[in-house]
Order: structure tokens, then C-alpha cells, then sequence
């Protein structure tokens, strides 16, 4: 704790007080958001989790069919068949504020030859069943890919943030709100040495007018006697 270099007067300890209940508010919110973001992400780390186990097994389906489709078919008619797509993907990408975290949402936008309709952009004479299922497998898994990706940017965003809301919860609550309250007590301690110094004081101017006062009071009784 380090005591701040104020005046030790009424008027600071008032300014003081009332940054000190600001401190303890903003600290209060803070780490009620804090706890929030945290629970948050416990709930989308395990939805990833659980998301990238699935996007994974998905994947190797289709690279297995990918693999049977090229074992089955030349290269060269596997390469014409995949290079005569006109399908074209495109990403919308919206921004929500979330907790002051400004997460991104991924949406596809899809032109061209619809893969999910299978309607395929080759001919089926000399292709096989396997690149059909291929292709199938992989279009079903790019929705789920893109909202992995939004799941991990979205987790990476909300620890970024409760990292940099933890720093703030505890420079208030380790630095902040200790330096005001020892400052504010200093400042109250500076104070009543006052009070007391001036009651002090003001004992002293009584009893010297009660002193002067009855040395008044025995001239003026000597005077009347000596009258």
C-alpha cells in the first residue's frame, strides 16, 4: 500500500471518499463480469471440444472417400471432374457485442451449382460413386468448420478480455481501493491531531482569560481596600 501525496484536508478526504466508493463499485462490477466471461468460456471451451471431435471424424470421412475416389478413378479425370465446379463460396461475417467482446459470426454465401441438391458439376459416365460421396461429405462438414471457427475465435476474443479484466480487478482491488483507504485514514488521523491541538489551545486562552480575570478581580479588591 502507498499513501497518496495529498493535503491532509476536509476537502480532499471528501474527494477521496467518494473515488473510493467509485473504486469499490467499478471493482464490484468488474468482477461480477469477470465471473460471467469465465463461465462463458468454461461453456464454449467444452462446446468446442465437442464440435472439433465431430469436424474431425467428418473430415476423415471424406478424405477416406476423397482417397477411394482416387483409387478407382484416373488422376486426370479426377482433376477435370473437381476443376469444372462453378460452385463459389463467399463469407458474411456479422460482429455482436457480447460483454463488451465483440464476437464474429460466419455465415457461407453460396453461389454457382448447389452441391447439397446433388446436382454435381461433371458427368457421371466416367466418375465414381465414391467422389460423389466425397463431395457430399465435405459440403456438410464446411457449415460445421465455419462454426468451429467462430466457436475458437469467439473463445480467444473472451479470454483476451477476462485476461485484461482480471488485471483491472486486481490493480483496484491490491492497489487502488488500499492506497485510498490509507489515505483516507492518514488524512483522518492528520485531523483529529488538529481537533485535539485545538481544543488544546482553546483550554489554554480559557484558563489564561480565567487567570487574567481573577487577577483583574484581587487589583480591584486590593483598590477598594487600600480606599
Amino acid at each position: 500500500m502507498t499513501r497518496l501525496n495529498v493535503n491532509p484536508t476536509r476537502m480532499v478526504m471528501t474527494t477521496l471518499k467518494e473515488r473510493l466508493k467509485t473504486a469499490e463499485r467499478g471493482h464490484k462490477l468488474l468482477k461480477d463480469k469477470q465471473d460471467e466471461l469465465m463461465r462463458r468460456f468454461i461453456a464454449l471451451a467444452k462446446e468446442n471440444r465437442a464440435l472439433r471431435e465431430a469436424v474431425e471424424k467428418e473430415l476423415q470421412e471424406a478424405f477416406d472417400a476423397f482417397s477411394m475416389a482416387n483409387a478407382v478413378m484416373s488422376r486426370r479425370m479426377l482433376d477435370q471432374a473437381l476443376v469444372s465446379s462453378t460452385q463459389r463460396l463467399g463469407v458474411n461475417v456479422r460482429i455482436d457485442n457480447v460483454m463488451s467482446v465483440r464476437i464474429p459470426t460466419f455465415t457461407f454465401e453460396r453461389s454457382g451449382v448447389d452441391l447439397s441438391a446433388d446436382s454435381y458439376p461433371y458427368g457421371y459416365a466416367q466418375t465414381s460413386a465414391e467422389l460423389d460421396l466425397a463431395l457430399d461429405a465435405l459440403n456438410r462438414v464446411m457449415d460445421r468448420l465455419l462454426e468451429l471457427a467462430k466457436i475458437e475465435k469467439s473463445a480467444q476474443l473472451m479470454a483476451n478480455e477476462i485476461e485484461s479484466t482480471r488485471r483491472r480487478v486486481n490493480a483496484l482491488e491490491y492497489r487502488t481501493i488500499p492506497d485510498l483507504r490509507e489515505t483516507i485514514q492518514y488524512i483522518r488521523m492528520k485531523l483529529e491531531e488538529e481537533d485535539r491541538a485545538t481544543i488544546t489551545r482553546l483550554l489554554k486562552i480559557k484558563d489564561l482569560i480565567s487567570d487574567a480575570r481573577e487577577g483583574r478581580h484581587d487589583i480591584e479588591v486590593m483598590l477598594q481596600t487600600n480606599e
